[in-house]
């Protein structure tokens, strides 16, 4: 996206009021940058898209009516040159790959926002992509990883709700013992010790979510 006064139109879109507060007085005394709307949601965030055009649109993962990935993936099917810095308080490898596939050109923690905010705003206006450092090394410690095929997620899953296996196999309609190597596959490909270890593994690289 492009406009002709030179001033990086931005969107911010996060749920929580002092984000966007914080957001807004770091942007509030930039000239080459300008906040023209705010969002609460995924869905608002859509809206104010389609209404201000913005060049940056920041956005948070975890938000309530829709989730950030799914208003990255509209946006991005109906403006397929929108730029969007994800914002998020999550580490995880999984979480910071499955916005890069859905369309972020950027991805910050939310405790980096005050160092690196404005400099990535200006970075990706540019047409280049960054990732916070401690986001980089994630990604690189676990590239050469197994993935967790889409059935040992799910029994992953059921196991971070406090299922065993008796009720993971009948909640999937599987045999117990398929799910006793679904477990085994699991435990292995993490590098996990027990089920619970697995479960925390699991939720702090963003493979799962309660």
């Amino acid at each position: 996206m492009s406009n002709d006064t030179g001033v990086i139109k931005v969107l911010a879109v996060d749920d929580h009021p002092l984000i966007r507060e914080g957001i807004a007085g770091l942007i509030a005394v930039q000239a080459d940058m300008s906040l023209v709307a705010e969002a609460t949601n995924g869905r608002e965030a859509v809206q104010q898209f389609r209404a201000h055009r913005p060049d940056i649109t920041l956005m948070d993962l975890q938000m309530p009516e829709m989730h950030g990935l799914d208003a990255i993936t509209t946006i991005r099917g109906e403006f397929p040159d929108a730029r969007i810095v994800v914002l998020s308080t999550y580490r995880g490898d999984v979480q910071v790959l499955h916005a890069l596939k859905a369309g972020a050109r950027a991805y910050l923690l939310k405790d980096t926002l005050h160092r690196e905010l404005l400099e990535t705003i200006r970075a990706v206006h540019a047409g280049k992509k960054s990732i916070s450092a401690e986001v980089s090394f994630q990604l690189a410690e676990h590239a050469t990883d197994d993935a967790l095929t889409p059935g040992e997620i799910r029994v992953l899953r059921l196991i971070a709700a406090g299922n065993a296996n008796k009720e993971i196999a009948a909640q999937l309609s599987l045999s117990e013992e398929t799910v006793k190597g679904r477990v085994r596959n699991i435990l292995s490909k993490l590098g996990a010790k027990d089920r619970t270890h697995a479960a925390m593994m699991g939720l702090k690289r963003g493979i799962i979510e309660l």
